[in-house]
């Protein structure tokens, strides 16, 4: 058996593999002040033994530390997400991601814990260069808009855990997540996937933003638990920075029709102008599809989801929790 401290464990990424962990036998500590995370992710949890679950920020610096000396592995997951809550609140992205990322380094590195530290696609920013590759340049976008803040913040946190690395010795591995989808995530931040499910469900039309032709690719849940869980058996992984995604896309229009297929014939899909759905002069990324060869290459990894399987297992929880 082997301790794990989660941070943003009762996120929707956070819960699965806090479920993962403890199917496999293992302890589990997380903490999490429910800014974006929900009690009812672990719900199912609280009656188990092996979790131990904190309702605190991880800038309480002396819990944070007392957490990471109890376990040998830091999944570094609490960060501000969400197109729409990085908008509407960039000191608070860029305060959380920084400082929380500088804390757990800080104190996993007295130790020498593993840490492993979730990072974004985001980082690659406006870049052109399709399928994203690890060691691609980073295009960003000017100070101006807040809409890049996440993305250089994401970048901040890489930089800084490398460098925990290099000069003390850090044990850290960094994913790039690309679209993770499955139970438990709400679209109350802008993520699309459960947006249009939860439209579809309730009979409300889908809003796709801008032309719909953004190509984006989609990872089900349970797949990057299983991928996380291999990265940190794996000495290889130490120092490198992965990819982690599926590399079949699909273009937003093509998601909206695929969910009404599924979900619900009737509804309508629309189409809304970005400056009416977040602010003037927004920006996104036209393509962001992950090279994920690296991934295959260190742990053998390959979805076993594909998108259609993810929409039907995302309505079997929805239909359950939808208010």
């Amino acid at each position: 058996m082997k301790r794990f401290l989660i941070t943003g464990g009762a996120g929707f990424i956070g819960s699965h593999l806090a479920e993962r962990l403890v199917a496999d036998g293992h302890e589990v500590f997380i903490i999490d002040d429910l800014s974006t995370g929900r009690m009812g992710n672990i719900r199912s949890l609280k009656k188990e033994r092996r979790f131990h679950y904190h309702i605190d920020t991880i800038n309480n610096e002396p819990l944070l530390a007392e957490l990471i000396d109890e376990v040998g592995v830091v999944f570094h997951l609490a960060a501000a997400v969400g197109v729409r809550r990085i908008i509407e609140r960039p000191v608070q992205t860029i305060e959380t991601n920084i400082h929380g990322t500088e804390l757990v380094l800080k104190h996993a590195a007295k130790k020498r814990k593993l840490v492993f530290l979730a990072s974004s696609s985001e980082v690659y920013g406006k870049s052109d260069r399709v399928p994203f590759r690890e060691d691609d340049d980073m295009v960003l976008g000017p100070t101006t808009k807040s809409r890049w803040s996440y993305a250089c913040s994401k970048a901040i946190d890489e930089f800084l855990a490398l460098s925990y690395h290099r000069e003390r010795g850090l044990p850290v591995i960094i994913g790039r997540l690309f679209n993770i989808a499955g139970p438990r995530q709400v679209g109350d931040y802008g993520m699309v996937l459960p947006r249009f499910m939860e439209s579809a469900l309730r009979g409300r039309a889908l809003t796709v933003y801008g032309t719909g032709r953004q190509v984006r690719c989609f990872l089900d849940v349970a797949d990057l638990v299983e991928a996380l869980v291999r990265l940190i058996r794996e000495r290889r992984a130490v120092g490198r920075v992965f990819n982690i995604g599926n590399d079949e896309p699909v273009s937003i229009n093509a998601l909206a029709r695929l969910v009404k297929q599924n979900v619900n014939p009737r509804v309508r899909i629309l189409h809304m102008p970005y400056e009416k759905a977040y602010e003037r002069g927004f920006e996104d990324l036209k393509v962001r599809v992950p090279d994920i060869s690296r991934l295959r290459s260190v742990i053998e990894f390959e979805p076993r989801y594909e998108l259609a399987e993810t929409i039907e297992r995302i309505v079997k929880w929805k239909t359950k929790n939808i208010e």
